[in-house]
């Protein structure tokens, strides 16, 4: 806990956050919209809090409407853009703070957020390629596992936003699957593998493309309308993948009655578990350390747990089904790790190019939105974003996977703003603000955080874990977790994920008594008939993706997800909304700070 002061306040009015980097003055707030953040040791001037941290306190009071250009000057714009500016700016802001990243790692924030995104990264991405690993027979648990450490690797060590974690998603293994259905059905169909390369490989390019053309621009449009939208989807997206990994366990010829029952049993004791912890963690039950304690480790906690009562009394008499494993460093069918796609035909390398740019479209988006969620206007950030420089870097890795014959990693939701979540710094503050720091109060006090460890440690952490499990003794741990335990955990994540999503609030507060709402919720001053026609938009666009990903044609849902950017941009302005309503339901992601990235053309 020593380790924490030094990210907290050292004053109960002027909080200073001391952590082997600047400290964030009001110099540097003010000159947060030239671009140019003052590198490690320029800060002089009496520090006051984070510019991020600044701006979500301020739109918590008031939401300014947004001045944008109109998408005719953006596109105009586009003919002048310097190739290559984008990126050379993340350089230049974020490389003053490369060694600071490493230096602040000595943290104890760190190593419970490593074992909370180890768990909530590796077991996921395994459990949604246990389908895609069955129907294709072209990958393994060996390929996902190298897939995460690869992506974790590169974005640790070179990346400009080590804070966003990256790995295998629901959203890619659709992608593949309804790829190789589409090919399984031709006479002629090509190696699957070889023309998967060429898919990433044209994806890669389009990357790359975009990255030195700074269309990472766009960005400044996503707002919080596109982001819970697709965060609703990919709740459901868990929820659904937890019923699938039980259904399987009745109409898998290996298992039984019994086994299939088990699977159920255990997850929904991994469901409960879980949520009894992160319960304890909000309530006022405990010293706030017990109560922290909780939240940093009663996922992993309840996972184990539950794994454990598979093997108790009748439990294990019944054979619950396991997680598949290979052979340790192996890849599936025994056979190379290199893939040879140049060897493909012609017509099938030429085929294949519209299948990437769906996955530049996919990832375009995916990636981008899991860096902005974990950069949110939430968390009290104080070092710089770069979104150019790291979409041209999930280039390099979506190649890297085509020549490996990996799945694809790019960010994570909602494991990149769980993994800053996890490294807050939080402060037990009375409700006038004062800090407190003797431990005694008369009750009136709430925990607020102050900081987040930002550090590349973590995140290089959970992913050489994940090399470490392709070990052959690790690899015999990893075949004990039953498959209902991870049923489980897609739900507890696809609840968690769903209970804080900007439409489940707006439809509980539609649901709500007016009397037992605050004075102070923004929302009262939006007419309930504007809230319904907000929510019922983004429903609509929520059934259109999640529809069409239960189809043939779920190759294409990554253009549905792409079309919520032009649909809040164009249309919903349209709609009968007033400005100030606007500024309410809906809002930037991230803080201007964070978003000097992509600040213009």
């Amino acid at each position: 806990m020593a380790d924490e002061k030094r990210f907290a306040p050292t004053s109960s009015r002027t909080p200073s956050l001391e952590a082997g980097g600047p400290q964030i003055s009001s110099t540097m707030i003010a000159n947060a919209h030239d671009g140019k953040p003052p590198p490690p040791g320029e800060a002089k001037e009496t520090p006051i809090s984070s510019p991020s941290a600044t701006y979500a306190s301020a739109t918590t009071l008031s939401r300014p409407r947004r001045r944008r250009l109109p998408i005719r000057l953006h596109l105009r714009g586009l003919l002048r853009v310097k190739v290559g500016a984008g990126i050379l700016r993340d350089i230049r802001a974020r490389a003053p703070w490369y060694w600071s990243d490493w230096r602040d790692a000595w943290n104890y924030r760190v190593l419970p957020a490593t074992a909370l995104v180890f768990f909530a990264n590796v077991l996921p991405g395994i459990a949604f390629s246990l389908h895609l690993i069955e129907s294709t027979q072209q990958y393994g648990v060996s390929e996902v596992l190298l897939s995460s450490f690869m992506a974790s690797f590169i974005f640790s060590i070179i990346g400009a936003q080590p804070l966003c974690i990256a790995g295998v998603t629901g959203p890619i293994t659709i992608l593949n699957q309804t790829i190789f259905r589409i090919l399984e059905g031709r006479a002629d169909s090509p190696n699957y593998l070889h023309f998967m390369g060429w898919v990433y490989l044209w994806g890669a390019i389009f990357h790359w493309i975009t990255a030195a053309l700074n269309w990472c621009n766009f960005l400044q449009y996503v707002t919080l309308f596109s982001c819970d939208t697709f965060g609703f989807y990919v709740a459901w997206t868990y929820i659904q993948y937890g019923i699938q990994v039980l259904t399987h366990q009745f109409d898998n010829s290996t298992s039984t009655p019994p086994g299939g029952l088990v699977s159920v049993i255990l997850a929904l004791l991994m469901l409960v578990t879980a949520f009894l912890f992160k319960s304890l963690s909000r309530s006022t039950l405990f010293h706030r350390h017990v109560r922290r304690f909780c939240a940093d480790y009663g996922m992993p906690l309840a996972l184990v747990a539950s794994s454990a009562m598979a093997y108790w009394g009748r439990f294990h008499s019944a054979h619950p089904q396991t997680l598949p494993v290979g052979a340790a460093f192996q890849p599936a069918n025994g056979r190379s790790w290199l893939v040879h796609f140049w060897e493909l035909d012609g017509k099938w390398v030429a085929l294949a190019l519209p299948f990437g740019f769906i996955l530049w479209v996919l990832f375009f988006f995916d990636h981008n939105v899991s860096s902005l969620i974990s950069q949110g206007s939430q968390f009290p950030l104080r070092k710089p974003a770069g979104f150019h420089y790291d979409f041209a870097l999930l280039g390099l890795t979506t190649f890297l996977a085509g020549l490996l014959g990996v799945p694809a990693p790019n960010g994570l939701i909602p494991q990149a703003p769980i993994h800053t979540r996890s490294l807050l710094v939080h402060e037990l503050v009375r409700k006038d603000k004062g800090v407190l720091h003797n431990g005694d109060g008369d009750g009136d006090l709430r925990e607020v955080p102050v900081a987040v460890v930002e550090q590349r440690v973590s995140n290089l952490a959970q992913g050489s874990l994940c090399l470490v499990l392709l070990t052959k003794p690790f690899l015999h741990v990893l075949n004990l977790v039953p498959q209902g335990v991870l049923a489980g955990l897609f739900w507890y994540m696809g609840l968690d994920e769903l209970s804080g999503n900007g439409i489940t609030q707006k439809i509980l507060y539609f649901l709500t008594d007016r009397k037992m709402t605050s004075y102070n919720e923004p929302l009262r001053h939006v007419r309930k008939t504007r809230i319904l026609l907000f929510v019922a938009v983004q429903l609509m666009a929520f059934g259109a993706t999640f529809a069409i990903t239960q189809t043939i044609a779920a190759v294409g849902f990554p253009i549905i997800i792409l079309l919520l950017i032009p649909l809040r941009t164009l249309v919903v302005p349209r709609l009968p909304f007033s400005a100030v309503e606007l500024d309410i339901l809906d809002r930037p992601t991230a803080s201007p700070f964070t978003m000097q990235s992509v600040s213009g053309f």
